[in-house]
């Protein structure tokens, strides 16, 4: 119990440096160090694809802020928990994840808040396996390899697929891997089965003929949400609810123009039409404030994550909503 919290202590503190010091913008340009809350600056951590992405790319509430007098430094993560890293540190102040990462973090002591929540989105990420495999159930996945980012949404997906099929979380191998290396290894064979997310589960479904065996339907949420520092949402509950209408305005655009939104995102995080359409067709969109129904499904997730042994104490959810 010590060693873990001990070890998230080590690697939020490398985080803290290699984002103040030299995280990289997607220009490829260093961003500077990050400036005090109270000087207007917002630093907002996204991921590879999201409502964030096009609100960063089309500028609209970079806009919206800046008549209000703040500015927006913005910088990407390849998953949930490494964004949730940096809230902690205090390097960005708003960020999306899945449902598994704030369990993660709220078991280490981040200070955040759950701010708003995509509903459920079960067809978004699913177990895989490649083409050929022998695996065709989930009953197959008793002693394999199993390629997954560790803390991520993906990871509540396992244990509830584990639990349908009647296998042990310890009969199963597990290799915790980004999705980039993930994917590597999928295709290499180093793994039996990814289980991954949108859009990286479309891309890896047409151009590498991979098979789900099974999505979240029935086993998962999925849900996406929207989190800040605890002292920022304290101190800033006006901007937040900037972000907040904008995000619904955004999803409502790309809810009705799915492949519209698909080609305006391609050039900007480098996947294809395709994909991203893909993508966008089985998402479910309906920006809300977080519920007390939507936390006692996190609160489900926490506790079975303590017993599986997967973090340190038991949590109370709710310590972590808007009071």
């Amino acid at each position: 119990m010590k060693l873990r919290s001990f070890m998230f202590l080590i690697m939020s503190t490398l985080l803290a440096f290699m984002i103040c010091g030299c995280s990289s913008t997607p220009s490829g340009k260093a961003n500077s160090e990050p400036d005090k809350e109270n000087n207007k600056v917002i630093h907002i951590g996204y991921q590879k694809f999201g409502t964030l992405n096009i609100l960063k790319a089309d500028k609209s509430l970079d806009d919206t802020l800046k008549k209000k007098g703040f500015s927006i430094q913005w910088t990407e993560f390849p998953a949930g928990p490494q964004l949730l890293e940096a809230l902690n540190v205090g390097s960005i102040n708003f960020g999306h994840t899945g449902e598994a990462p704030p369990i993660f973090a709220q078991a280490a002591e981040a200070p955040f808040v759950y701010f708003a929540n995509e509903p459920p989105n079960p067809n978004g990420e699913a177990i895989i396996v490649p083409e050929n495999s022998s695996i065709e159930s989930l009953k197959d996945l008793k002693g394999k390899k199993i390629g997954l980012n560790k803390g991520s949404n993906v990871h509540f997906l396992l244990v509830k697929a584990l639990e349908e099929a009647g296998i042990q979380y310890h009969e199963i191998e597990t290799a915790f891997l980004p999705p980039a290396d993930a994917r590597a290894a999928f295709e290499k064979g180093d793994i039996d089965a990814w289980v991954i997310w949108d859009p990286f589960l479309a891309d890896a479904e047409l151009t590498a003929n991979a098979r789900i065996i099974a999505n979240a339907k029935e086993l998962a949420a999925n849900r996406e949400f929207f989190l800040s520092s605890k002292s920022f949402a304290d101190k800033n509950p006006d901007v937040l609810e900037i972000i907040y209408e904008e995000v619904k305005k955004t999803e409502k655009w790309v809810s009705e123009n799915p492949r519209e939104a698909a080609e305006f995102l391609a050039p900007q995080i480098g996947m294809d039409v395709e994909t991203l359409e893909r993508t966008l067709n089985r998402r479910s969109f309906g920006l809300e404030k977080v519920t007390e129904e939507v936390l006692n499904d996190q609160q489900k997730i926490a506790d079975q994550f303590y017993d599986l042994k997967l973090i340190p104490k038991k949590i109370n959810v709710k310590d972590a909503s808007i009071k």
